[in-house]
Order: C-alpha cells, then sequence, then structure tokens
C-alpha cells in the first residue's frame, strides 16, 4: 500500500539557511511601500495618490474595514473593484484555503481529472439553468477571451460588437471590445470588433444584416458610469442576435455573484438566457485569483470536438486546487449566508437614501443602480454661485467635482470610494456585499456632511477644487 505523505517523515534535505519570515520582512521594509513602487513598478501610481491624498498605509483588513497603523477604521466601499464581495479574510473561505494546502492534494498533474473543478463547476452551474459547462482560467480578461474564442469558432465568424462605454478588460482581446478609446490609444490594429450605444437596437439590426457577427457583448449594467439598457432591451436584443444565428455573451465580472441582489445581473429580466457568461472577482473569495465561462453544451462540445482538440483552448494555473477551493467556499458562504439576499435588501436601502437626497442638493443629479452597485452622478447646479465654480471644474477637466467629493469622503471620514471612470462625474460605490445597515449609516451621513460643505461654495473642498483644476491644466 503506498505511503502517505500526510503521514510519513519528510525526506531528508540539506540544511536549509535562515527560515523566510514574511512577517519580518514587512515589518523591515513595509514603510517603503511607496517608493518601492516608484522605482520599481508603475511609477504613475504613488504619484497619483499623493496628488489626491490617497497614499495611506493600511496595516490590516478584516471583513469591510481596513486599518491604519493607529487602529483608526475605513469603511471599504470599494471591495478591491468587486473582488472582495465576502469582505476581506471571510474565515470560511480562509480556512478553505489553508486546509487545501495542508492536504497536498497532486494538484495539476496535467493528465488526470481532479474533483475540485468538477464540484465547483457543478455548484457554479446550479445558479444558471440552461448552462452546461464551466471553463476556469485566472481573470476576468481570461474570461472574456474565452467567451471571444468560443463564439468565434461556434459560429465561424469573426466579429464581435460591444457597447460604448464597456470595459470588458485589457488584454488583446478583450481590448478590442473596451469602449473607452483611452484605453485602447497606441494598442492598434485589434480585432475586427464594432461598438453600438447601449440599449440601441437599430444599431445593433444594422449590424447584424451584415451577416458577420458572431456576438454581442454587453455588461448588464456598466461597470463605467453604472449604467443600465432600458427594460426589456437585453432580451429584444438576445432574440434579434439569435435570429441572425449570433450570441449573447453577458461579462458579469463585476455584476455577478450576486452584486446586483441576484446571482447574476442577466436574471433581473425574464427570458434571459445567455449562450456564454464570463465570471470572476467575487468567486475568488479575495484570496485565489479565478476566472469562469459559462456557456451552453453545444458550444463548448463545438470547440472541443475531437481528441485532437482537447487542449485547443486552456490555461496554465485554470483550474489550480486553491482556487478551485476558494471558489467553492465562497458559493457555501453566499447560500449559508443569504449573501445575495442581504446585497439586495442593504443596497435598496443606500439607494433610497441617497436618492432622497437628490431634493436637497442641486449638485446631485441622479442615484441609481442595482443592488450593491449604485452610482451617484453630479450634474451642474442652478445657483451662480455654484455653477460658476462647476464650470471651472468642468473647462479644466471633466470628473474633477466627483473626485473632490471622493477625497474628503476618505480624509475626513475614512470611507474609501472610487470616481466611476476617466471624465466621468459619477462616484460608483462597490462595497462588500456583507455591510449592514451600521455601514449605510456612516456612509450617508458622510456623504451628507460633504455635500453639504460643497453646497457652501468655498472652504477647504473648493480650495481643493482649485488645486485639481491647476493640476489638470498643468497637465496638458
Amino acid at each position: 500500500m503506498p505511503a502517505d505523505p500526510r503521514t510519513e517523515p519528510a525526506p531528508d534535505r540539506p540544511a536549509a539557511g535562515p527560515a523566510f519570515d514574511l512577517a519580518a520582512l514587512l515589518a523591515e521594509r513595509g514603510a517603503e511601500r511607496y517608493e518601492l513602487h516608484s522605482r520599481y513598478l508603475n511609477p504613475q501610481l504613488p504619484r497619483m495618490l499623493r496628488t489626491i491624498g490617497f497614499d495611506k498605509y493600511y496595516e490590516r483588513a478584516e471583513g469591510p474595514y481596513f486599518y491604519d497603523a493607529e487602529g483608526n477604521e475605513y469603511l471599504d466601499m470599494l471591495a478591491g473593484f468587486g473582488i472582495f464581495a465576502l469582505g476581506r479574510h471571510h474565515p470560511v473561505v480562509r480556512a478553505a484555503v489553508r486546509q487545501v494546502m495542508d492536504l497536498a492534494l497532486p494538484d495539476l498533474t496535467r493528465f488526470d481529472c481532479a474533483p475540485l473543478p468538477g464540484l465547483l463547476a457543478e455548484e457554479l452551474l446550479s445558479y444558471t439553468p440552461g448552462l452546461d459547462r464551466v471553463f476556469f482560467g485566472n481573470s476576468g480578461t481570461e474570461a472574456v477571451e474565452t467567451a471571444l474564442k468560443f463564439a468565434r469558432y461556434a459560429t465561424g465568424r469573426r466579429r464581435v460588437l460591444y457597447c460604448d462605454h464597456a470595459f470588458h478588460g485589457l488584454t488583446a482581446g478583450s481590448l478590442s471590445v473596451n469602449g473607452e478609446s483611452g484605453f485602447r490609444k497606441g494598442f492598434d490594429p485589434l480585432l475586427p470588433d464594432t461598438a453600438i450605444p447601449l440599449g440601441d437596437l437599430g444599431a445593433l439590426a444594422r449590424e447584424l444584416k451584415k451577416g458577420d457577427v458572431a456576438a454581442l457583448i454587453v455588461e448588464p449594467i456598466q461597470g463605467k458610469g453604472v449604467l443600465a439598457p432600458p427594460p426589456g432591451w437585453l432580451r429584444a436584443a438576445q432574440d434579434l442576435l439569435h435570429a441572425n444565428k449570433a450570441l449573447l455573451i453577458c461579462d458579469e465580472v463585476q455584476t455577478g455573484i450576486g452584486r446586483t441582489g441576484e446571482f447574476f445581473a442577466y436574471q433581473h429580466e425574464d427570458g434571459v438566457l445567455p449562450d456564454l457568461v464570463c465570471a470572476a472577482k467575487a468567486l475568488s473569495g479575495g484570496y485565489v485569483p479565478v476566472g469562469a465561462t459559462l456557456g451552453k453544451g453545444w458550444i463548448f462540445e463545438k470547440v472541443y470536438s475531437s481528441m485532437d482538440r482537447v487542449l485547443v483552448h486552456s490555461a496554465s494555473f485554470g483550474s489550480n486546487a486553491q482556487a478551485m477551493a476558494a471558489g467553492l467556499a465562497t458559493l457555501h458562504v453566499m447560500r449559508d449566508e443569504k449573501v445575495v439576499e442581504n446585497a439586495r435588501r442593504t443596497g435598496d436601502l443606500l439607494r433610497e437614501r441617497l436618492a432622497a437626497l437628490t431634493d436637497r442638493y442641486e449638485l446631485l443629479a441622479e442615484v441609481r443602480g442595482r443592488g450593491l452597485m449604485i452610482g451617484i452622478e453630479f450634474g451642474r447646479p442652478k445657483s451662480l454661485k455654484l455653477r460658476t465654480g462647476w464650470t471651472a471644474l468642468q473647462a479644466a477637466r471633466k470628473g474633477l467635482f466627483a473626485q473632490m467629493v471622493v477625497v474628503p469622503l476618505l480624509q475626513r471620514h475614512r470611507i474609501l470610494t472610487q470616481v466611476s471612470g476617466d471624465h466621468l462625474e459619477v462616484i460608483k460605490l462597490i462595497p462588500p456585499l456583507t455591510i449592514t445597515e451600521r455601514d449605510v449609516d456612516r456612509f450617508v451621513d458622510a456623504f451628507t456632511d460633504v455635500m453639504d460643505d460643497a453646497h457652501r461654495g468655498s472652504g477647504l473642498m473648493w480650495d481643493f477644487g482649485r488645486t485639481l483644476v491647476k493640476q489638470a491644466v498643468g497637465s496638458r
């Protein structure tokens, strides 16, 4: 009978040097974090953070909160761009990742069928009746790349449609369906794809008539600006695509896994069943990156049509045991702790309380979204005093007012938020799906305080705005 490596003594190894001590390394050099980034990584990141006063030194995190060295608590309304749906370091997910490492599984042998990927696929598909198979990669952009490849192969067509202002990732294929020109600039030529306005059925029909469209890829709610198509559009687009032998791809990398109060955002609309669905971010539990492309069986069977094509699409680290364990634990917590229901209930409360402020503040134009994916849009005020400052900001660079709100939320109230996209006067809230009414109260109170300050038309907030104007003008 073969020996059990968990009980057998370890084989003799050469004498090792000093033990690697990660905690000691961080204690010794953690204070160099911004200098290290400036020297070895993206030099613009520390520069940007210092400019807007976001150059904080966070020491630890738990749930929806960060803590600095002094023990001050910060409320996270960003969740790592949606990764930390369960907050940071959820004990169930952390225990699962530790356990899978302790099991010393024969991971990624390449020539076996490990149980964990099959178990995670089975669990994930239980939320999506009508979809049959899953491909596991390592990220959202990989999930999108998979969907693009599968759609083109399954239909025999090459062109993919996408929507203006869409964001589907930054690798070459997903960049081809990215609706923001700033991301695409300088990386051409890309794939032969075409943009249409979100919600425009006429534009979709015109492109489909050309007969070369493989698919439309769409976010049920766009991350950039938190924009949704009109009710009924997704179902109508699906029917139009299928009538023209093209596929519907729903990119749920940010909207999926409970974010909008349904497991997937497309499920808010009756009769919608995408051909391919992309997921990632929250599925990781915040620990091990994992991307998933869910699809109809016939598409997978066409791509993997013979043993000769068994590895025609694969990923070196896809389906690794740590990622699969994190995904299984995440879905367990989602179900056990009713996380999706909390996202719906708490998101409705937060959105309603913020929307009630639109009559109070003339700079607040609209509050929109679903579940805990909320966009707060600012607009041109009516009063002359406020309009003068607003106009100056807009002339320098659109999006500066939203940045003026984000900064005091962090500096004054220790709440982390983000401007929803370049040149947008929109703040996006995508907090952990585990936040409570207490956190809603904290955010609304802080936001009210900042908006009261903004509507005075003078003071520190507008002084900061003038600083942003100078920097924006100087960078032209």
